[in-house]
């Protein structure tokens, strides 16, 4: 059975990026660590919330790599060496990534309390209407340039 991409209709063009997102989302890791939220403080205005429990801020990075917000933890293993009973606080090392829409905004990024939050802000969405002027290609139009018909592969336009 093969697989048909949710983006090969004829009416949407130039989504081949998003397919590309869409792809990359779903074959990301199922991991469910470190937990997180994803709260919408105001209608601009985004909380992503990791709970990081034993990481220092030294242990963490934030980045931005193209359009996604990549996290990474990696607990560095200095001081005396522990002997546990019990060990329920996982400080494996994890990397959570997050794929940003365009014009996303990184406002910043606290620790406290074992939650790492990083503050994202949309960009405001308006209504955009543009106008696109209709060229008679017959008469053409002063001060615009004429389309020139499409050469195909292997023909000589001096044949013409």
């Amino acid at each position: 059975m093969t697989r048909m991409p949710p983006f090969n209709s004829p009416l949407l063009l130039g989504f081949d990026e998003l397919e590309r997102v869409l792809e990359r989302v779903s074959k990301s890791s199922t991991d469910g660590y470190p937990p997180y939220n994803i709260e919408q403080i105001d209608s601009d205005t985004l909380e992503i919330t990791l709970a990081v429990a034993g990481f220092d801020r030294s242990d963490l990075s934030v980045t931005v790599e193209d359009t996604q917000l990549v996290i990474r933890g990696r607990r560095s293993e200095e001081g005396p060496a522990r002997t546990y009973l019990h060990r329920g606080i996982a400080t494996r090392q994890f990397q959570r990534s997050f794929v940003l829409a365009d014009g996303i905004e990184i406002l910043g990024a606290d620790l406290a309390h074992g939650l790492l939050r990083i503050r994202l802000m949309r960009p405001r969405s308006g209504e955009v209407v543009r106008r696109v002027e209709i060229v008679d290609r017959e008469a053409g139009v002063p001060g615009q340039r004429t389309p020139r018909p499409v050469e195909r592969a292997g023909s000589d336009p001096a044949d013409a």
